[in-house]
Parts: structure tokens; C-alpha cells; sequence
């Protein structure tokens, strides 16, 4: 393992030399109405103190729990760092989670504080208290009168200042509960050092610019929002504007116009069957225009020469058609990030042709969000990169049926995770004696250590062939299709593959001129079918015979968060679509 010092062991040191180097830089950005508003780095510095004084009234002190139930806001941020430096534990939750779920999360964790988004999570947090013996208050942001709110305790706060506390390294700084793609959430016991380190080797390692802005829509209850990005930008002094209804994403982007930007598969999906339609509408010249500008911009990134009329027709294809696809995504973004799952290689191809290299990492909740990237002016496509500073990753060989090089990844590191909450069963199942973290992944190193993720462990089943099959790869490439918003292939113990194929409704009504005025007549519909099988076929073409789709069962009700389908972080809930559709998809065994 590569010997690494961070240049800072806690997150309030890591607070504490942003707000002295970049006091006047505006640090976070707000929206009232259609205006943005920001705050420096000083004016967060204040807040912070405020809130900081604020958790000491309420007796908030080292190893207290301090839990949020909220979507992303200025006070998250606020509270977060108040925490901190009171050596206390910040807990983050989503507004979308259900009732169970915060239930057992504020159990698990012994919240004594939870601060909540409005009057109304309040009213339903409130409504479990019965069983939540440690927690004494809950306290609304916003929407409520009194004095156990928020405006009240920072203006008591202001009265009554106290200094900040500074944890030592191996202090937790956060517990994180997993998403529970399959049972209940798993809490994350992370120290001031993994995340730290994590933040300190990710800002060292590429060029992020004099005046680095991002905007924020991933969800900060998560670690890849909530702790990379937002560390991350802590560190840089960037400045955050906070995308608080990731439905205005692709509308706030221009007029924030960010020069780093973090997303996951999905979001690069979107924005990939965005400009793919865009493309589709134009005139045959102007596609072909695109197509010869693509080609031409490959070839300069290969060395070669450009002729003068080459490079005036790549100048036109930029002018007229490739700038204005990268304008949608601001026109300053100068760095791009996918993780939390894996992106498909035409998304980050595309992507690239048009000047947008995406740097794919990897990383869990239990390695503090990231463990690998691709370095800059380096990327290899396909791969989620190199192990970041201090960190090293082994494979742990096994057989598979697939690449001889596969194996279970395992992370050694700094942001190896300290164990998860009341599980130490869980915890000495996935931590070795050596460090090693087990990640439940499978992949293979290259000649040049760049590290490929393959499929999961708990999720690779065997056909009655023997034929072990890992679904998420072939679904991530089935949803290339814009026709297709989700799948899951199903297959475990059976003769060959089907999948459930939820229906993007909307792009098929578009392509078959708004005839399918009713979404059930996708199912019956021959013209709906016959599509299917040509896009299943197109899109799983290089993968193994045993591995194809030979049957589908097609749904038309989105997977969503709120049917339980999705995870909070938009991960498909296997345990749960199979509980739903089972009975359908044995049907297609006949």
C-alpha cells in the first residue's frame, strides 16, 4: 500500500483551512423564486458557530448522535459541520425514506437530536417517537413556531458562542445507513480520517480550475453526494449551488453554469437519450456534420494531423452542432464524475466524443464513497480507474465461469470504513484481520491497474446449466434503449434468461405518432413487441449466448421510490421487484 499523509486528519481541520484560505469566496448558493443567492465561506463560518453553540445548549456533546431528516439545504451543511465540532455523530436521512425506515434508523443509531426539513416530517417522525427511547427533540427547519426550531436555536446561538471542539482521527464523524437493496439498512460507522483522506487524496489529484463550481442534486443522505462531492468541494473552496428539486437539474444547469460536475448512470442516461433525440431531429447535413466533427475529433485525440479542411470542418461541426449539445450541460464544465454504479461504455464514449470525458470511479458506503478513479488525460473507458493516493485494491481469486482474472475486490485503506452500527457479525464478515475490506464485487485488474467491476457476488445466479450469469451488466446496457426505463433479468435455477422490461410509455407513444393513447395496449400490442425484441437483441448482442434474454414480460408502471421498487438512491431493489413479478416471469417459462 502507497504510504499517505493527508494534508488534513479531520473534517474540522478540513473546515477550519477552507474558511481561512477562501473566506471570501461565495461557498454555497440557495434559490429563492428564480434567483440564486450564496454565502462565502465566511458568512458559513458564522452559521456553523451559531449552530455549533446551538447543539451545545441542547446538550449535545462528543459521540452524541445528531440525525436530519431532509433533502438538500444550506442548513444540511450548516448542521453537519456544527456537528462536527462538537465531536458529535452526524446521522443523515432522506424526506423520501419510508417511516419504517427512519424508525429503525433513528433506533439503531441512539438519535438524541433530529432535525427535521418541515412541520409536516416532524408530525411524522414525531409519530414514531413511542419507541425511540434515546430521542429528545425534534426539530423543524422551517414551517413551524417555537422555540425548539431552527431560527430560534441560532438566534440563541448568536448570544451564547462556545469554541470548537477538534475530534481526534479515529473519531466517527458519521454513520450512514445503506440503501438495503436487499433487507433492512446496514449503518455505516465512518471516522473523521476515512472521509478526510478521502476528500485530501481526491482534491490532489487533478487540475479543478481557479473558480471550481458545481451543482448539487445528489442526494447528500448518501455518501457519493454527501460526503465525495461535498467534501471534495469543502476542500477545493468550491462554490455549491444546492439543486434542491432534482427536477429543475437540466433547467439550473445553464444558468449555473458548473465547471465540475457529479452524476451517476442514470443522470448521464438522461442526458445521453436527451442529446441522442436532439440529434435525431436535425437535418440529414447537420447529422452528418456531427458525425464527420466526431470522427475528426477522434482522430486529432489520437496525434494524428488535421488538414486544413478537416479542421474547418471540425470548427463547423463544433460551432454548429457538438458546442451546442455541450452547452445544455452549462458550457464551463470542465470535469465530469459517474459513480454509485457502473456507467455503460457508449454512454461514456458518446460523452467524450462531444468533449465531455466522464472520470468514472468506484467506491462504497463502507470505503467512504470512493477508492478509485480514472486520473486525468488518462481515462480508460469501460474501467472505473486507479486507486486513489493511499489506497490499494487485491482481487480475491474465484471461480465465476467468467474472466480467469475475476474475483471479489477487496479495498485496503484510509477510507476503509470503522464497522457498521450494532452489527458486529456484519462487520467481521466484510473487514479482514489485514484491513482488507470485501466488498461483495467482482472484477479484475488490468496490466496498468486499472480496476474492472464485473457484477456483485449476491446477485450472480446460476442457470440450471451451471452457467453463472451477473444480471446488472446486461440490464445497465438493456436500458441504453429509449425505450426501455428499466429492467431486471431473472434466471436463477432456470433453463435461460428472461427479464421484466419496464416500458418508457412517454418514447413509444413519440415513435409511434401518439396512437397508444392507453398504456395497457403495450402489452398486447404485436407492433409493441416486435420493438422490444429488436432492442433487447441490439443492445445484448456482445454478450454470451447463455447470458441473452429469451423472453420478456412487459410492465408500464415506472420503478419508482415510493412503490418500493427503487432504492433511495435509484438502485434496483431485487428482493422486492421479484416479490412483485415472480409468478409473471415464471409465466415465461411456459
Amino acid at each position: 500500500m502507497t504510504a499517505y499523509k493527508p494534508r488534513f486528519s479531520n473534517l474540522v481541520e478540513l473546515f477550519q483551512q477552507s474558511v481561512e484560505r477562501f473566506a471570501e469566496r461565495r461557498a454555497f448558493g440557495m434559490q429563492r423564486g428564480r434567483d440564486w443567492h450564496f454565502i462565502t465561506y465566511a458568512e458559513l463560518d458564522a452559521a456553523v458557530a451559531k449552530a455549533r453553540a446551538a447543539l451545545a445548549h441542547l446538550g449535545v456533546g462528543r459521540g452524541d448522535r445528531v440525525a436530519i431528516v431532509s433533502e438538500n439545504r444550506l442548513e444540511w451543511a450548516i448542521l453537519a459541520h456544527a456537528t462536527f465540532q462538537r465531536r458529535a455523530i452526524f446521522v443523515p436521512m432522506s424526506e423520501a425514506q419510508h417511516d419504517s425506515e427512519l424508525k429503525y434508523i433513528l433506533s439503531d443509531c441512539g438519535a438524541k437530536v433530529c432535525f427535521v426539513a418541515s412541520a409536516s416530517v416532524a408530525n411524522r417522525v414525531a409519530s414514531l417517537r413511542e419507541d425511540l427511547l434515546d430521542l429528545q427533540l425534534v426539530i423543524p427547519i422551517e414551517g413551524s413556531d417555537g422555540p425548539a426550531t431552527w431560527p430560534a436555536l441560532m438566534a440563541q446561538g448568536a448570544q451564547n458562542l462556545v469554541s470548537a471542539r477538534v475530534p481526534v482521527s479515529t473519531d466517527i464523524a458519521t454513520i450512514i445507513y445503506t440503501s438495503g437493496t436487499t433487507g433492512s439498512p446496514k449503518g455505516v460507522r465512518l471516522s473523521h480520517l476515512n472521509l478526510a483522506s478521502n476528500a485530501a487524496a481526491l482534491s490532489e489529484m487533478r487540475d479543478f480550475g481557479s473558480d471550481p463550481r458545481c451543482l448539487a442534486f445528489l442526494p447528500w443522505a448518501h455518501v457519493f453526494g454527501g460526503c465525495v462531492e461535498l467534501n471534495l468541494a469543502l476542500a477545493l473552496g468550491a462554490t455549491v449551488a444546492i439543486c434542491r428539486n432534482p427536477d429543475q437539474f437540466f433547467e439550473e444547469l445553464p444558468r449555473v453554469r458548473p465547471t465540475m460536475l457529479y452524476g451517476v448512470p442514470r443522470i448521464w442516461q438522461v442526458i445521453y437519450h436527451d442529446m441522442q433525440r436532439e440529434l435525431a431531429a436535425l437535418p440529414d447535413m447537420s447529422r452528418q456534420l456531427f458525425t464527420q466533427g466526431v470522427q475528426l475529433r477522434k482522430k486529432q485525440q489520437r496525434g494524428e494531423h488535421l488538414s486544413l479542411s478537416e479542421r474547418v470542418t471540425l470548427n463547423l461541426a463544433e460551432k454548429l452542432v457538438i458546442g451546442k449539445l455541450r452547452a445544455r450541460l452549462g458550457g464551463s464544465l470542465r470535469l465530469a464524475f459517474s459513480g454509485a454504479a457502473p456507467l455503460s461504455v457508449e454512454v461514456a464514449e458518446f460523452m467524450c466524443s462531444i468533449g465531455i470525458t466522464i472520470h468514472e470511479g468506484y467506491g462504497l458506503t463502507e470505503s467512504s464513497g470512493s477508492s478509485t478513479s480514472n486520473p486525468t488525460g488518462a481515462v480508460r473507458i469501460g474501467s472505473v480507474g486507479k486507486p486513489l493516493l493511499g489506497t490499494s485494491i487485491a482481487i480475491e481469486r474465484r471461480s465465476t465461469g467468467g474472466d480467469p482474472r475475476e474475483g471479489e475486490v477487496v479495498i485496503f485503506g484510509p477510507g476503509v470504513m470503522a464497522g457498521y452500527q450494532n452489527q458486529p457479525g456484519e462487520t467481521d464478515r466484510v473487514l479482514g484481520a489485514d484491513g482488507g475490506l470485501r466488498t461483495g464485487d467482482l472484477g479484475y485488474l488490468d496490466t496498468d491497474g486499472y480496476l474492472f467491476i464485473t457484477g456483485r457476488l449476491k446477485e450472480l445466479y446460476k442457470l440450471n446449466n451451471g452457467r453463472y450469469v451477473a444480471p446488472a451488466p446486461l440490464e445497465e446496457r438493456l436500458k441504453l434503449s429509449p425505450f426501455i426505463a428499466n429492467c431486471m433479468v431473472y434466471g436463477a435455477g432456470q433453463p435461460y434468461n428472461v427479464a421484466l422490461v419496464v416500458a418508457d410509455v412517454p418514447a413509444l407513444q413519440s415513435y409511434f405518432g401518439g396512437e397508444l393513447r392507453d398504456p395497457r395496449s403495450l402489452l398486447t400490442d404485436r407492433r409493441i413487441r416486435r420493438l422490444f425484441e429488436d432492442e433487447i437483441l441490439k443492445y445484448s448482442k456482445e454478450f454470451r449466448t447463455y447470458e441473452l434474454v429469451r423472453s420478456f414480460w412487459i410492465e408500464t408502471e415506472p420503478f419508482t421510490r415510493e412503490n418500493g421498487m427503487l432504492t433511495t438512491s435509484f438502485k434496483l431493489r431485487r428482493d422486492k421487484v421479484r416479490a412483485r413479478y415472480e409468478g409473471r416471469l415464471l409465466s415465461l417459462y411456459g
